[in-house]
């Protein structure tokens, strides 16, 4: 009996960890690089308690390291628009869209996506 219960434990712990493992394996994605070019729209959206808070959209094409170019819509995740200019590195997944994205610098933008983005 002992046996068969840890025989079980085990096995749910390995179906746990293989789902978390498939979540995060499938949703990495594509890293696509964009330039802002526009503040963004404006987003207002109120919380269940009343609170407020503010957001930037933005709809925007992305390349990806061979140049090839996918329209890309995202939040800002700020209280103020993005610096205009600043070259973003997101990661694009095909089933939740754009999962994260940071700013980086020209030099670290691909040469082909560079020479689309300018």
């Amino acid at each position: 009996m002992r046996k068969l219960l840890i025989g079980l434990v085990l096995t749910v712990a390995v179906a746990f960890g293989g789902i978390k493992l498939y979540e995060v394996t499938n949703y990495g994605g594509t890293a696509y690089y964009t330039r802002i070019t526009t503040a963004g729209t404006k987003v207002t959206q109120r919380a269940d308690d009343g609170s407020t808070w503010t957001d930037y959209r933005y709809s925007q094409r992305g390349y990806d390291e061979a140049g090839h170019a996918r329209m890309l819509k995202f939040n800002g995740n700020k209280t103020r628009p993005l610096r205009r200019g600043a070259y973003l590195k997101l990661t694009y997944n095909a089933k939740k869209g754009v999962t994260r994205w940071e700013a980086v610098s020209d030099v670290d933008v691909p040469a082909k996506a560079l020479a689309r983005l300018n």
